[in-house]
């Protein structure tokens, strides 16, 4: 399978499996518990339908959004990801560099395998730092001094995340960082030589954001053990606003579900807000974010700005998404696997697949700029 046999998600994640090692697909691929969530966070798009407005002129379309002060020449964005050098050997560095190259926004996280300062030089556009309120205070204030000064624009906290899910793919096949697999994960490394050849002849992994505060060389950090031993579940909101206040600019929470934390958030002066369940990896069977947004936007869309991620796989999923008053959309697994099939050339491929899709499907909606979706245009099945 070549990348040029790809023309959707499911195609991407085909390629994907056909090159990682099984741990490492089933990390990306895998969410908490039954994944319930996981699979709801798509279907929630198939509940709705757009109704087309024709003959208005659609020659020129401009897809472009402004979302925490930053101008998107397209209504979607890189959510932070962890851990994207394990997929492949370019990680973060293709995903910033495919970002810059269509004018839109990405994330570092806390979880990135290349620093802040690294990804501030690969490119000048929009970017956002992703990180998690540790235990340790001096970290935290050390990851938003670091941003600071790397010239990031908006700072992004995951709130859903202060203890790790139950992704019980990665207890099957004892994925962790370093790797300590079992014999049965060992086996799906051996089988896919490709991606150790481009594992073993690269630099060795890191994690800059950390590196200073965890040790990696003696034993294994598994991600579950991570979020269990290191994140503090007494985050509370007064701890949110200090950070809010402290940072000065534009600030976002990630993980907001609720109209009550959704209000919370623009209180205690936060900018921006994304809608998210974690891709289904945290708490299995929680709504989707697509199914939440029309009554957190009703009740604080022009106070903030909203935005919402889960299951994006289409142009139209991100249509339905903008009528119902999201300022714009994540994408996560949706650039993962082109990411893990064949580094920068397949993340560009990803984004201008969805370009080309939101472009095609505002003309075929008779909308010209994104200001001119609305939910009059959409029908949702009883």
């Amino acid at each position: 399978m070549r990348l040029t046999d790809c023309y959707n998600f499911h195609d991407f994640r085909r390629m994907a499996k056909r090159r990682l090692p099984g741990p490492i697909f089933d990390y990306i691929d895998g969410a908490a518990d039954d994944e319930v969530t996981y699979r709801r966070n798509s279907a929630a798009f198939e509940a709705c339908d757009l109704v087309p407005d024709v003959l208005r002129g659609v020659a020129e379309v401009d897809m472009s959004v402004t979302v925490m002060g930053q101008k998107l020449a397209m209504p979607v964005y890189c959510s932070p990801t962890a851990l994207q050098r394990l997929f492949h050997h370019q990680g973060e560095r293709a995903v910033a560099a495919a970002a810059g190259k269509y004018g839109t926004m990405f994330g570092v996280s806390s979880l990135g395998t290349i620093s802040l300062e690294e990804a501030r030089q690969i490119s000048a556009g929009p970017q956002v730092y992703q990180f998690y309120f540790h235990k340790d205070r001096g970290l935290n204030r050390e990851m938003m001094a670091r941003a600071k000064n790397a010239g990031v624009q908006a700072m992004m906290l995951t709130v859903d995340s202060i203890t790790g899910g139950n992704r019980e793919r990665d207890k099957r096949t004892g994925f962790s960082i370093p790797f300590k697999l079992n014999l049965a994960g060992m086996m799906q490394f051996a089988i896919k030589p490709s991606w150790a050849i481009g594992w073993m002849t690269h630099e060795a992994f890191r994690l800059p954001q950390l590196e200073n505060h965890v040790k990696m060389d003696g034993g294994s950090l598994s991600i579950s053990r991570y979020f269990t031993e290191m994140l503090d579940p007494s985050m509370s909101w007064n701890d949110v606003a200090d950070m809010v206040q402290a940072w000065g600019g534009q600030f976002c929470l990630k993980g907001i579900m609720s109209v009550e934390d959704a209000k919370r958030a623009v209180e205690i002066g936060c900018t921006g807000i994304v809608l998210s369940n974690h891709g289904g990896r945290q708490l299995d069977g929680s709504r989707s974010a697509f199914d939440q947004l029309a009554e957190i936007v009703d009740a604080v869309g022009d106070r903030i700005d909203v935005m919402m991620d889960g299951g994006v796989q289409r142009g139209t999923h991100v249509l339905k998404a903008l009528s119902l008053g999201a300022k714009a959309v994540g994408l996560g697994r949706y650039y993962l696997f082109p990411l893990a099939a064949a580094g920068q050339p397949g993340v560009e491929r990803a984004l201008e697949t969805i370009r080309t899709e939101i472009e095609r499907d505002m003309k075929l909606m008779g909308c010209t700029s994104v200001d001119q979706l609305s939910r009059r245009n959409l029908r949702f099945r009883s």
